[in-house]
């Protein structure tokens, strides 16, 4: 079964902790139940009762510490965050923030050369400790060169902080804030420069002589803080790095923290889906049960293949994180599709399941209320969708037309620590990381919507090959957006189709299924195509490439019957306890 299913949860893959942990998690939503988690919920009421469950469990200690700090019963491995992510979040998005933040804290942390930090905070989390992770600032979103948040250098060789925090999920109650900053001059003065040398990350804790929470930003259980620093002293060590290594540190914690918002999207899809179709099945409109409309067929076929689609890219970007190293980066690029486009592939789903339900949608009393909510965040916690094509854009040229030989990445369920996370080197140089060659991948699938796609997508080379994007296009964000969209399918229906392959026996995907899905890769492809044949500086030979890539998908009603069948067949599969 693809699908999360709560209650016939088995995580044979897993080891036996991590297993029983995620049991016992699934327990603790389960004994809530729907209508308190949903009070909970409406009434923004703060989540001490799993702060204190994690806590007694040692479950963010298990699974967030790396082995050298608690004898080896502990380790970090993305499988099996990758598996507590989905499960958090399909009960509730606010709960699975709190872990989420704390990831993102403990980043900096884990990457310093500052042992000592290190066992104390192995010590914390032990003791139930959560963490915050304090890069953003009100005025400046993801210009961090403009950070204002300082460190003034005294007579005696610490540093006084001076600085104001915004969008600082735990800062309510973690034990330590990774806090980035800058380097002042002795007399407090901080030029925006592009200097380097500058940054630093330093722990921060919250004393309340020297740091002022000053509210709650959101109307929500979650607490995203905007807080004051002021004469906060700071010695060496507290320091976790500084110069370009902590603006490595801040670009790497987010490869390692932001991927968990994919498969946050993922669990929030799942549990709403579920609800949907239970909810679909017993109406009765017209005479004519609602789930036997062609439309509604075609709502429930297209979201389930695009959740699908969702969790194999997400598990199957896992795997190529797990193998990283400094000589195989091709994780930088999947990394960020599960941050974008897999959460932004939640938000169609969502719409999908909306329109089978409407006015159901809304209603106080459904976890869908609470989706249709959250859903909509979680593409927004990585920025915009342009600032995320121009990176995965860097990645463009090396990926179609200079391929190199790699090992094949097996299903890495293995346990181990992911080591490399926390030394992944220098930030830059994206334009240089290489892959292994799509062509070979999508050639071993002949399937009709798959061959269609094919299609498109050596048309797409051809435009980047015979029609490239000018200097000044290159500087359009809006043209951008739509040729990255194009690049993203290419690179999101290849892992797909390795993931078919590579987790037979765990996730069984037929050859019809993945043929519908890919229905829905050429549809979408035409769609884009078209876009970027409308963008104003589009020129004449490169709408040329755009009409030859746009195809018809190819129709086929045993297919669509099949994959509805599997569809149906989780009907009542599951239901929350009340």
């Amino acid at each position: 079964m693809i699908l999360l299913n709560p209650k016939k949860f088995k995580g044979e893959h897993l080891d036996e902790k991590a297993r029983e942990l995620i049991l016992k998690t699934i327990e603790f939503f389960e004994s809530i139940g729907k209508a308190k988690l949903k009070e909970n919920d409406r009434k923004m009421t703060w989540y001490d009762d799993f702060i204190e469950f994690q806590k007694q469990n040692k479950i963010f200690y298990t699974f967030l510490t790396p082995p050298e700090f608690s004898n080896g019963e502990t380790r970090w491995d993305t499988w099996q965050i990758c598996d507590y992510n989905e499960v958090l979040a399909f009960y509730s998005l606010p709960y699975w923030y709190a872990w989420q933040v704390t990831i993102l804290g403990l980043g900096p942390i884990w990457m310093s050369k500052n042992e000592k930090i290190k066992k104390e905070v192995a010590e914390m989390l032990k003791n139930g400790g959560v963490f915050a992770f304090g890069l953003s600032e009100r005025e400046h979103g993801a210009d961090i060169y403009a950070t204002e948040t300082k460190l003034i250098p005294q007579p005696d060789g610490t540093w006084k902080a001076y600085g104001r925090k915004y969008y600082i999920g735990n800062s309510n109650v973690a034990s330590i804030i990774s806090t980035f900053a800058r380097f002042a001059e002795p007399d407090g003065s901080l030029p925006y420069d592009m200097d380097k040398r500058r940054f630093v990350f330093f722990a921060l804790r919250r004393d309340e002589r020297y740091y002022e929470l000053i509210k709650n930003i959101v109307a929500s259980q979650m607490f995203v803080g905007d807080f004051l620093i002021h004469d906060y002293p700071v010695s060496e060590e507290d320091i976790l790095e500084k110069g370009e290594e902590a603006w490595d540190a801040a670009l790497n914690t987010v490869n390692v923290g932001k991927f968990n918002l994919g498969w946050a999207s993922i669990g929030i899809c799942t549990h709403a889906f579920y609800e949907a179709l239970n909810h679909a099945s017993k109406r009765v409109l017209y005479g004519i049960h609602v789930t036997d409309f062609p439309h509604i067929k075609r709502l429930f076929v297209d979201a389930y293949c695009r959740l699908v689609a969702m969790k194999l890219f997400a598990r199957r970007a896992c795997d190529y994180m797990r193998v990283a190293s400094l000589s195989d980066r091709r994780y930088l690029l999947y990394n960020a599709l599960v941050k974008s486009k897999v959460t932004r592939e939640g938000e169609e789903v969502i719409n999908l399941l909306w329109d089978v339900i409407a006015a159901k949608g809304f209603e106080k009393d459904t976890y869908f209320e609470m989706a249709t909510k959250y859903i909509r965040s979680l593409p927004k916690l990585e920025g915009t969708v342009h600032v995320n094509m121009a990176l995965i854009l860097k990645f463009l040229y090396n990926y179609l037309f200079n391929p190199a030989e790699f090992a094949e990445v097996p299903k890495m369920d293995v346990a181990k620590h992911d080591e490399f996370l926390f030394n992944q080197g220098t930030a830059g140089g994206l334009e240089k990381v290489r892959f292994h060659d799509y062509r070979k991948i999508y050639a071993e699938v002949d399937l009709p919507n798959v061959n269609v796609f094919k299609e498109q997508i050596d048309c797409f080379r051809d435009l980047i090959a015979k029609a490239p994007p000018s200097a000044e296009q290159m500087r359009d964000f809006d043209f951008l957006a739509t040729l990255g969209e194009l690049f993203t399918l290419l690179v999101y229906g290849q892992l797909i189709i390795e993931a078919k392959k590579v987790y037979a026996g765990l996730y069984d995907v037929s050859d019809e299924l993945l043929d519908q899905v890919f229905e829905i890769f050429v549809r979408d492809f035409s769609k884009f195509a078209v876009e970027l044949m409308a963008k104003p500086s589009a020129t004449e030979r490169q709408k040329e490439f755009c009409r030859k890539m746009i195809k018809s998908p190819v129709a086929n009603a045993e297919r669509f019957e099949k994959v509805l069948s599997e569809v149906y067949a989780l009907k009542d599969a599951y239901e929350m306890n009340p």
